[in-house]
């Protein structure tokens, strides 16, 4: 009879496998509508919908740089009903910054797939006369702690940009964070501010509109979109590449078939052609790894930026 009971177990949860999705699937975004992570959750949704024949609906859920998101999602149930849409912050940065982080992002997550990279651009306000590297460097030097860098707020991308480069470059500037990189964009288009380290594909209008001045990328390639702007390494100051990056997890402990469709219903999703062009002619690059690949990727960024926030000191106070 055990016996009995066991096997029915098992061809029940089989069966309720083959059967995922039965109902609507919930992406939490872990911040407000609108910024680049939303817009590739909201993408991906419309997609991976249409391949697996159920809703995906995005829920935002911002607050506490990411976390309260990333929270609410590790507490769900791993049943393959509920994801996680985030950038770099709450899954490698958020954790080293904010005290008392209810989850562990190296052990409480299943990664599915990283859609989608980008590089942060050194952008100058009109209002400052710098327009190589070598001008803001000097800048730099000749005022010490003195030159604004705008960001989209503490532990964003690109304030770690900017940490990174004074680090490499030996120099130091005022970190100004904002509530996101909007009014961090237009207080720099303003010269309110002097420069910030933006996500590409945020600034890119501006930049063709002549309204800001690209110095470098923070890839260790040149941005196809910003074919004549240097890399920071080609620039003069090595060791500081960055890539902004979105990704997609879910609660720990997903049926491995489950997990199977999801991530390559994410992959299928980030490469439809459409999609994919519109992506890359804002500065994207498309990534679209396998569940391992996202696995070993984070590790290693979450040990990356532990080492850069301790090394800085850096506080989300």
């Amino acid at each position: 009879m055990k016996k009995v009971l066991v096997a029915l177990a098992a061809s029940m949860a089989l069966s309720a496998v083959a059967a995922w999705p039965e109902k609507s699937v919930n992406i939490v975004v872990p911040f407000p509508p609108g910024g680049s992570t939303d817009t590739i959750a909201r993408a991906m949704a419309q997609h991976m919908g249409e391949k697996l024949g159920q809703a995906f609906v995005v829920d935002n859920r911002p607050g506490a740089t990411g976390t309260i998101g990333a929270t609410a999602v590790k507490r769900a149930a791993p049943d393959g009903y509920t994801l996680l849409v985030a950038s770099l912050g709450p899954y490698v940065i958020a954790p080293h910054l904010v005290k008392n982080v209810p989850y562990d992002a190296v052990k409480d997550f299943d990664y599915l797939s990283l859609p989608v990279q980008a590089p942060n651009v050194l952008v100058v306000s009109p209002a400052q006369k710098a327009r190589t590297l070598a001008e803001v460097v000097a800048a730099l030097k000749a005022q010490p702690g003195k030159i604004s860098f705008a960001s989209s707020g503490n532990g964003s991308s690109d304030h770690l940009s900017a940490e990174l480069f004074w680090q490499q470059s030996g120099t130091t500037g005022v970190h100004v964070p904002y509530k996101g990189g909007a009014p961090a964009i237009n207080d720099l288009l303003g010269g309110q501010v002097d420069f910030s380290f933006q996500n590409v594909n945020a600034v890119l209008p501006h930049i063709r509109a002549g309204k800001l001045t690209a110095i470098a990328v923070t890839g260790d390639k040149r941005s196809p979109v910003l074919p004549d702007v240097p890399t920071l390494a080609e620039a003069g100051v090595k060791g500081a590449e960055i890539y902004s990056w979105q990704g997609m997890a879910a609660p720990k402990g997903l049926p491995a078939d489950v997990k199977k469709k999801l991530a390559d219903a994410a992959i299928q999703a980030i490469n439809e052609p459409t999609l994919k062009k519109r992506l890359t002619d804002q500065g994207m690059e498309i990534v679209a790894n396998t569940p391992e690949e996202f696995t070993a990727f984070q590790a290693r960024e979450y040990a990356r930026w532990k080492t850069l926030i301790e090394a800085r000191k850096i506080s989300i106070d």
